[in-house]
């Protein structure tokens, strides 16, 4: 996707999710005055399934929001725990993009 890596992240699997659910709803928003027994079947299972994709997307949402709660407070207390070893780390990271970003 965009990541540069080729990994696909969470947070691009939800956005891509919405993103289907979205266009999905306008079909079935185009396609409402479509007459047809067969069709109306077909209409009231998308949306159906729909409803179902917006249920799991949302809990698929809580759910990274709150690993991500966890992450940054696990973050936080080993930073203060280890306060010297957090600015050193920063400071080599900061080398590394530092170097990198001079070789272009």
């Amino acid at each position: 996707m965009n990541d540069l890596s080729g990994e696909v992240t969470s947070e691009q699997l939800v956005a891509d999710f919405k993103v289907v659910v979205a266009d999905a709803e306008a079909l079935l928003k185009a396609t409402a005055g479509q007459g047809g027994e067969k069709l109306a079947e077909v209409r009231a299972k998308a949306e159906e399934s729909l409803r179902v994709a917006k249920a799991r997307l949302a809990d698929a949402q809580e759910a990274l929001i709150i690993k991500t709660r966890a992450a940054a407070k696990a973050t936080d207390a080993y930073v203060h725990e280890n306060p010297w070893r957090a600015i050193g780390v920063a400071a080599g990271v900061g080398l590394v993009i530092g170097l990198l970003i001079g070789r272009r």
